[in-house]
């Protein structure tokens, strides 16, 4: 790194995070930041992303990381500020992401005086980060930046929050005097756990390999397709994941069903559950009478790649292991075939054609709730994709995730399938692909309620939903008109109410450049 004779701190923090291979933040920021900004200004190589919300910058941060494979800054005011983008940092936690998240703070001098702005932004970041810091002084500032960057990269991708005082940002710094945290290098699991895992796999029990994190790309899944076929297990991924690569000509996994009884039917043969990269499933919710995990009683659980060690790597090594090289070749999905359906648009009839049209090599971001229920089954065949869905559970993570995976991926389509509800949570995002001129096709499903809480409210057992409870959890008095909040975003659309003019606008907003929304009208 250069240095000058007077860099600021935030010149210093900017410089670190660029000598690390950081070159994208998504930013909201304030009064506190504005050395940050500034320094942000003299950086050309880093390339500066506004959100009109902070959920769409901590979410647009996420998508980034799942198809950059890298972590972006984000910059967030104060303690208020991050706990806006608290929720889309709860589902980059989930799903794996690296995230250098740097919080701007009062200076050191002004905390004493409880201004308005004062909040315990430590206490605030600690559930949803790996690591937390508050730089203590300029002398700091460059291997507490270059820790946070290493935390953020470990395997799996960690949320590292970085606390940036503003007078540690105005005051002149020449960096250095302090050793980074070294990078933590993922290997392989312990010999006698991988003795275990072949002991297991070569007794003839009904087994489950279940594969997360990196063990879901194209690759390792071709690796995972021989072991299970070698040794007689059957593949299946978690129900929530943070990217998938799948589609025509690549190893098809199915996922745990979200429902608890269709999950419990799916599992019930299981002897022996092996996890790469993965966790023991369990229910989404606590239900009445109904089991939190979704295990058969007597199902024994082998944790094969835990956090911190490679699965890719493992995998490979077990295939070796089993001689699987010697198996017959992964079995690959077949291309989808049909016509397209006709007619009136309904949550099938829309997953059905967008699998028929969908081009290769698209990102597919998820965050169709309940009406893309039969997404994953009924895009099995679409051209190879890379498959992005909401991991935590928090809703409003598609229009950022989107928005961030195409930044990340400037020379590939984004298809952002989006549930009405959930994306009035962090619709901003339409104004910051207009800005940037992102290629992303919104799909809006448009049933003007939230559908799934309809479907809970019957799945805990309170029954169907009396007036009081519907007007909790529709959306149709007024009803939302996507096409002209997207016009105010800057984002051209168009609403649609059959199969054949759905078709239609799809075809053409995947044969322009820049952002198209299209509100699918759902029958209901």
């Amino acid at each position: 790194m250069t240095h000058h004779s007077a860099l600021s701190g935030a010149d210093v923090l900017c410089d670190t995070l660029l000598d690390h291979g950081i070159d994208t933040c998504f930013a909201n920021p304030g009064t506190s930041e504005m050395h940050f900004v500034a320094a942000l200004d003299r950086k050309p190589a880093m390339r500066c992303v506004l959100g009109l919300f902070e959920g769409v910058v901590t979410g647009a941060a996420d998508g980034y990381a799942r198809m950059a494979d890298k972590p972006a800054a984000t910059l967030l005011h104060l303690g208020p500020g991050l706990a806006n983008g608290l929720a889309n940092l709860h589902n980059a936690r989930r799903a794996g992401s690296p995230v250098v998240n740097i919080v701007g703070d009062h200076a050191r001098h002004h905390l004493p005086y409880d201004a308005p702005l004062t909040s315990d932004i430590e206490t605030l970041a600690r559930p949803m980060s790996a690591w937390v810091r508050t730089i203590p002084d300029p002398s700091h500032i460059q291997s507490d930046t270059a820790t946070a960057v290493a935390v953020a990269r470990g395997k799996p991708g960690r949320i590292a929050t970085l606390i940036l005082p503003a007078d540690v940002a105005w005051s002149d710094s020449a960096g250095g005097g302090h050793a980074a945290a070294p990078l933590d290098t993922p290997g392989l699991p312990s010999p006698e756990t991988m003795r275990k895992v072949v002991e297991r796999l070569r007794n003839g029990r009904r087994t489950v390999l279940m594969l997360g994190g990196g063990a879901l790309r194209a690759a390792p899944l071709a690796t995972a397709s021989r072991v299970a076929q070698g040794c007689g297990a059957r593949l299946l991924a978690p129900q929530s994941n943070g990217r998938m690569e799948r589609g025509a000509g690549r190893v098809a996994v199915n996922r745990v069903p979200f429902s608890v009884d269709s999950a419990l039917r799916s599992l019930a043969d299981a002897e022996q559950l092996i996890l790469v990269g993965a966790r023991p499933p369990v229910a989404f919710f606590a239900y009445p009478g109904k089991p939190g995990s979704l295990l058969p009683a007597g199902c024994e659980v082998v944790e094969l790649a835990a956090e911190g060690e490679d699965p890719v790597a493992t995998l490979d090594w077990l295939a070796d292991e089993l001689g699987s090289s010697a198996a017959p070749l992964p079995l690959l999905e077949a291309p989808g075939a049909g016509p397209l359906p006709s007619g009136g648009l309904t949550p099938a009839s829309l997953i059905t054609a967008l699998g028929r049209l969908m081009p290769e090599h698209a990102v597919l971001c998820d965050e169709s709730v309940s009406s893309g229920r039969d997404l994953f089954e009924q895009t099995r065949g679409a051209a190879p994709h890379d498959y992005l869905q909401i991991t935590g559970g928090a809703i409003g993570s598609g229009l950022p995730m989107a928005t961030g995976a195409a930044i990340a991926c400037p020379d590939r389509r984004i298809v952002c399938l989006q549930a009405d509800g959930s994306g009035m949570y962090t619709l901003q995002a339409l104004w910051t692909q207009a800005r940037e001129r992102l290629d992303v096709v919104t799909i809006i499903l448009s049933n003007r309620r939230y559908a799934i809480l309809h479907a809970e409210l019957k799945n805990v057992g309170a029954g169907a939903a009396g007036e009081n409870a519907r007007r909790m959890l529709d959306l149709d008095d007024p009803a939302l008109d996507w096409v002209a909040m997207a016009r105010g975003m800057g984002v051209e659309g168009v609403a649609v109410h059959t199969v054949e003019s759905f078709a239609g606008a799809l075809r053409s907003a995947l044969a322009r450049s820049g952002p198209f929304l299209i509100e699918a009208r759902l029958q209901t």
